[in-house]
Formats: C-alpha cells, structure tokens, sequence
C-alpha cells in the first residue's frame, strides 16, 4: 500500500510539472502517431541485429527515445488498434479479436476525442480496421478493412468510398502531408498516420521489387523447431513451410494475363510488367528446387523475407517523407513524431510467420519518439511498456490527466526531463511485470487462446480452449522460448510466484474471463498433460 501511495504521489508531481510547463508555453504540442501493421523489431535497425536498415525510423529514434521493451496485451491487428484508441484491455473496449463480427462501439471514451476537449484538430488516415467507422476525428480517410497495396479504396467522411491510383503507402503519406496542408493552423492537431505495410501478402512497391534479392538470409536459430513440451505450439497453422501460399504470399506461378479478382487485378499495365517480369524470374528458381524439400523450404523463407523486407522499405521511405515535411514547414520543433506498430511479428523464428502467440517475437512492439525540448536525442528505456500505456502517454503530452477509468499509465515521466530524483522515483514504482491474452480460435491460424504474464526474467502462460496447459520459461537463460520449464522441480517456487503475480494481474485489470478460467482449473492442473 504504501509503495501505491509513493508512486501516485511522485505520478501526480511529475505529470503536474510536465502539465504545468505545457501551460505556461501556451504552445501544446503538436503529435503524430504513424502506426504500421506486423512490423516487428528484428526489421528496424535502430534495435540493432536488424534484417534491413531503416534510416528514418532511426531518424526518430537517435533524435529522440527509443523503448526497448515495449509490449501488447493481445498480439493480434484490430484488438492492438482499440487498446492505441482506449488505453484499455480488449475484454474492457470490447474489440477481443480480427473476426468479421467484430464490432468497435464508436460511443465509449477514446483519445482523440479527449484531445479534441483541449482544441486539438484530429484525423486518421490510412488503415482503421474496426470495422465501424471512425468517431470524434475532424477528418479521417480510411482504407476499408485490410485494404490493398495497389489502387486502394478509401473511405471518405462521412462515408464515401473512392477509389485512388497509386501505391498505398505512398498515397498515405500523401493524403497525410496533404491534410496538415489544410489542416486549422490556429489549433494544435493530432494525426494517426495508419499504415498498411507490412502487412501480409507483403506487396512492395515496383521500385523496390528485388531489393534484397543480393542477400542470403540464414535461417533463425530455432527455425527447425520441433515443438517439444509446447503443445499450442505443435498444432498451429502459420508455418513457412505448410502455411504459406505459393500464388498468394510468394506470388509464384501466377497467371499474369488471366488474373481474377484480388490483389493482382488492381494493378495497373505498368506496375503489372514489372511484377510480371520479376516474379517470372522469381517462379523459374521455384521450378528448379520444387522437387527437393530443403532447398524449396529454403526458398520459400528467402521469398517471404525479400517481400516483406522490401514492402518495410516503402514504409520507412513514407516516414522519412513525413519528417521531411515537418523540418521543411518548421513544424518539427513543436511536433511529437512517434512511430509504434500494432504488434510484432515472426521472420522464420520457430518456423513461422504471423504473429498471435505470447512468445517474444510477436508479443514485443517497436516504439521510438522525437520530442523535441523535452526528450534528450538517443535516449533508451530500458522500463516495460505496454501499449495500454499509449493513450495515457499521449494525453500527457497534450497536457492532459490519464481518466482514472484508463488501464495504462503515461510513461513520459521516464524519458522527459525532469529531476534525476523525481525520475529515479517514478521508475522505482514502474511495472516490473505485465499482462497478455488472445482470444482468436481455431481461425485463420489455429492458435489456441491463452493469456499469461511477463516479469524481466520468466514468462508463465496458461492455454485454454482445446489445451489446458501451462508453459514456463526462463528468458535469462532460453532467449528463444525453447525449452518449457512447467515439470522442472528446481522451478517450483518461481511457478508459485508467478501463479500469484498472475492472478493479481487479472484482478487488476478485470478480466474476469479469464480468473473464472483460472479458479475453475488451477486446482487440477497438476493432473493435466503439460
């Protein structure tokens, strides 16, 4: 209790600072938020080791903060967008998963709307994805559902569909430096730039076409898993090797005169000969190794990585444009850039693709933040940030309080300046663990539902839905979530603690649900096959 009452106390004396110094410039920040899909960390080189160089996302990043540590609640694309929107939990907002009933009630509390009380002009553009409409923004323009790379249509408020000629990462950030054209100047604005790539069937843009294709990617540490003791695990549906489609995903042997509806028909004759003309090249390699199982495996992680890679390329070109435009209308020095994606992503490792389970790779997220005069450039945070924390954080930029009905916490206070005292403080009372559960079952990819938690060192999660089993690792020492340590008597008391910590967490946080799970199994899973 009384280490709740030093942290409210130190929160309340940073945030009023930070709100105080807000006032008395008279100049709220200006904020935009450019979120991408399935872009993970091992594609960004400013988190080092990366597959590709992203030079304007590091452009954020050395000029500002970048979180090393930065996760979801739920790994999965509209989910990660209401709790951007919230700063709450699925099971609170009320957006569980991607199923086509989803439904986002437009009517609940959310950040722009907040914002707009404090006479920010508001917009989001590009991908949406909750089916309903946008609410509370001046102006939005959409793309409808996933959208597509070429050609897309957008959703025009307050709801006219057009279609639009071009590539859809390029038109965003046309349509985005085009509105902060028109945009009030009088006011302060808050712009979502929502980001197609990289999203699957990873369509690059036709002068990217082969830009990796002089690099030999190796294959993950742990690509040939086998899945021992991880049971979810085995029985998924997102592998390279199995899940993968040949005309869709690696777009092999497609019939470039005769294509049907979908994502080939929208290409326009130009960027059709240049996709004809690259992946019929691409189809003759599928034919000379389609016959040898390891050199095809091999082929088909080399094809996705090169498209997915050269699809980031476009993206991280769009936010270079966006930076540029700020600098050239001398908006950068009064505008918060920050760039966060909904979830991560599997690039090979455990042999997939997609994203869904609680392991690391899709768990983490980017998020790198330019605040110009309060964030010292190439600042790191190292602390555990949950994209619930997103929201607040934002509001606490614009000067605003966290609503106590808000499930995360603005981080600001961590990177922004203040006293060395007063921010030792605050983080001394951070979160030293956080809370996770997907929902989505048995569809697209067959990955049971679970939630779980995550301290600086061990993950437990607890699967439920066709398996009733629980998984432990010890990140220290099985960086790469191999080696489930559930039946491991040396772990016993760290399985007891973290059972606890677990179960507070979905008090915390009100998931019901899930504690019902939990109290109604707990007793016999001893008894259950791990």
């Amino acid at each position: 209790m009384k280490k709740q009452f030093a942290f409210l106390c130190t929160l309340l004396l940073v945030c009023s600072n930070l709100i105080h110094a807000q006032k008395s410039s008279n100049k709220p920040p200006n904020i935009i938020v450019i979120f991408s899909d399935d872009h993970t960390q091992q594609t960004i080189s400013a988190y080092g080791k990366s597959l590709m160089q992203t030079p304007n996302i590091d452009r954020i990043a050395n000029e500002g903060m970048i979180a090393k540590n930065t996760f979801v609640t739920n790994s999965i694309c509209a989910p990660s967008r209401a709790v951007l929107l919230t700063g709450k939990y699925n099971h609170i907002n009320g957006l569980k998963d991607n199923g086509p009933r989803r439904f986002f009630d437009g009517n609940q509390q959310q950040v722009q709307k907040l914002l707009k009380q404090k006479e920010y002009q508001t917009a989001w553009i590009g991908k949406w994805h909750l089916q309903t409409l946008p609410s509370g923004f001046d102006f939005f323009r959409i793309l409808p559902d996933q959208g597509q790379y070429f050609q897309p249509n957008f959703i025009n408020m307050p709801n006219d569909t057009t279609s639009y000629k071009g590539y859809t990462t390029n038109l965003i950030t046309e349509f985005s430096t085009n509105w902060l054209d028109k945009r009030d100047t009088s006011k302060p604005f808050f712009l979502v730039v929502g980001e197609k790539a990289t999203h699957r069937n990873w369509m690059p843009d036709v002068e990217d076409l082969g830009a990796f294709d002089n690099i030999d990617f190796p294959y993950p540490a742990n690509f040939m898993d086998t899945y021992n003791g991880r049971e979810a695990a085995r029985l998924q549906d997102m592998t390279v090797d199995k899940t993968m489609v040949l005309q869709d995903d690696l777009k092999i042997n497609v019939n470039w005169d005769k294509v049907g509806p979908g994502m080939f028909a929208r290409l326009d004759p130009t960027q059709k000969a240049a996709y004809k003309k690259y992946y019929t090249e691409i189809s003759k390699q599928y034919e000379s190794v389609k016959n040898d199982s390891a050199a095809l495996l091999k082929f088909k992680f080399e094809r996705y990585l090169k498209d997915y890679l050269a699809t980031a390329k476009s993206l991280d070109r769009g936010i270079g444009n966006i930076l540029d435009y700020l600098a050239k209308n001398k908006l950068d020095q009064n505008t918060v850039v920050i760039y966060a994606s909904d979830q991560g992503f599997y690039m090979g490792e455990h042999g997939w693709f997609d994203k869904r389970f609680m392991y690391e790779e899709s768990l983490r997220t980017p998020f790198v933040m330019r605040y110009p005069g309060q964030i010292k450039p190439g600042t790191q945070l190292q602390e555990m940030i949950v994209n619930i924390d997103f929201a607040p954080t934002i509001l606490n930029i614009a000067g605003i309080q966290t609503p106590s009905d808000m499930q995360g916490k603005s981080f600001l206070p961590l990177v922004a300046k203040t006293t060395p005292a007063a921010k030792k403080s605050f983080a001394a009372t951070w979160r030293k663990s956080m809370y996770y559960h997907y929902y989505e079952y048995p569809q697209p990819h067959h990955v049971a539902p679970h939630f779980g938690v995550r301290t600086t060192r061990y993950k437990l999660i607890r699967f439920y839905g066709p398996h009733n089993n629980l998984e432990l690792f010890d990140l220290q020492k099985d960086p790469t979530e191999m080696n489930n340590l559930i039946n491991d008597p040396s772990y016993a008391s760290i399985i007891t603690e973290l059972k606890k910590e677990l179960k507070d967490l979905m008090v915390h946080y009100q998931d019901l649900d899930a504690l019902a799970i939990w109290n109604t199994t707990e007793s016999t899973m001893q008894d259950m096959p791990k």
